[in-house]
């Protein structure tokens, strides 16, 4: 199935939400709320729709997706590997997000355009986070570094940005414990890889990836906040919009992080993760399927 294909069935739950067949402004504020795009963000559409005045349903549905697609077009915004070797990705996110399929998924990614790509198992705590990395190392061909269980994360990361610089690696993927965003603990472990990583550059980390499980909906927003605040978010991965997602949540961060959207995931397959695209996205949102 093509990645067009797929994106339109996974959000199939949420285009039918818009699939209005009237110009009824109620049932249109009703439909968006539906899809997990908020009050406020609800009620910036509506008007922008109900200036145009459409005549019909058809219409709407020209303005609506054309006032989608403004929104979402600053923030789409495909990651950009830059000049620095290694150039260090750090993942980040709350437990069950998706981070580590989501690395695996990048790497296949990145190494089919030639880059030598490896990645540390900076999860100490949890055996089967570092199992599942290995599993997708040998799924793709990238070296994983691993420690001594509980062992201390800062120390592994040293470690192995030395290493990889040493070995000329283009990318190197740092995958974090999952970590609640209220864990003050856990927050301090983050800052204090951040610290170990600038040893070695100061610009680095080169990309913060917050990885966002789209079945959470608007707890999405919060997630955001709190991560933004403490691990300087350069952009957004989300995954599982083919669950039981409705997409209009990205609507609501773009309008309130104005943060980057880096990629979008709609399956487990190695290739159901893209650069993310306004257009294909609003496209697939306001089709039903049929």
């Amino acid at each position: 199935m093509r990645w067009l294909d797929k994106l339109k069935a996974g959000m199939k739950k949420t285009a039918v939400l818009l699939n209005l067949t009237s110009v009824n402004s109620e049932d249109l504020e009703e439909a968006l709320i539906r899809t997990d795009m908020g009050v406020q963000v609800t009620e910036e559409i509506l008007q922008a729709v109900r200036a145009q005045k459409p005549s019909d349903a058809m219409e709407m549905k020209k303005v609506l997706r054309q006032e989608l697609i403004a929104r979402l077009q600053p923030v789409a915004q495909p990651l950009q590997i830059t000049n620095h070797r290694p150039f260090i990705m750090l993942m980040i996110g709350v437990n069950g997000a998706g981070k580590t399929t989501t690395i695996g998924k990048l790497a296949h990614f990145y190494q089919s355009q030639g880059k030598k790509v490896a990645c540390v198992a900076a999860d100490t705590f949890r055996a089967g986070a570092v199992e599942q990395l290995q599993q997708w190392g040998r799924r793709v061909g990238m070296p994983v570094y691993v420690g001594k269980e509980n062992a201390d994360a800062a120390g592994l990361v040293y470690d192995s940005v030395k290493d990889a610089t040493e070995k000329g690696m283009d990318i190197l993927f740092v995958d974090t414990a999952g970590r609640l965003q209220n864990r003050s603990d856990l927050m301090d472990e983050l800052k204090k890889i951040i610290r170990v990583i600038q040893k070695f550059d100061a610009s680095a980390p080169h990309a913060t990836v917050l990885v966002l499980d789209a079945t959470v909906g608007q707890n999405a927003l919060s997630q955001v906040k709190i991560f933004a605040e403490q691990g300087g978010v350069t952009g957004l991965v989300m995954t599982k919009l083919d669950g039981t997602a409705k997409g209009g949540v990205l609507f609501a961060l773009a309008d309130q992080f104005r943060l980057p959207i880096y990629a979008i995931g709609v399956g487990e397959g190695i290739e159901d993760l893209q650069p993310f695209s306004a257009t294909e996205f609003v496209d697939a949102l306001l089709d039903t399927g049929d």
